[in-house]
């Protein structure tokens, strides 16, 4: 990841030689919306991963799922709308939506499955996160 222009928010986010995408705020942030914001990127990293647990599951279990589709929002709520005590709290909305010929049964399962996506047990359970600065010379060699 790298800053594209030090002016505003605008980001180089690279994954490998092959995957490139820009983050950036909205122009209301003062940045030239000409990307995803961070929390798009995270809400985007739960729908991912829970459309792709979901489709494992009904593929091992040769269930008729036609399509999966998940549109996630991200939300900051006041701590005592969601029963926490103080606080504000971030909120992800899942909108799941499966195609095929699926049993109620079947149906309720992959809602479940959903659960079961790894981001969502890292979202859910919390993170460490560790922090290295390195000193310019250093970054340049790499």
């Amino acid at each position: 990841m790298s800053e594209v222009d030090p002016d505003g928010f605008l980001q180089d986010v690279n994954a490998g030689p092959k995957h490139h995408v820009t983050a950036d705020e909205p122009e209301s942030y003062g940045g030239t919306d000409r990307g995803f914001t961070p929390y798009q990127f995270l809400a985007a990293g739960l729908g991912a991963c829970t459309s792709m647990t979901i489709r494992m599951y009904a593929r091992r279990k040769k269930w008729p799922l036609a399509h999966v589709s998940v549109d996630v929002t991200h939300n900051r709520v006041h701590a005592q709308d969601a029963g926490v005590e103080s606080g504000s709290l971030d909120q992800f909305t899942r909108i799941i939506k499966l195609t095929g010929d699926l049993d109620p049964d079947q149906r309720q399962r992959l809602l479940e499955i959903a659960d079961k996506c790894p981001v969502h047990h890292s979202l859910e359970a919390g993170a460490t996160i560790r922090t290295e600065l390195i000193q310019a010379a250093e970054a340049a060699l790499t």
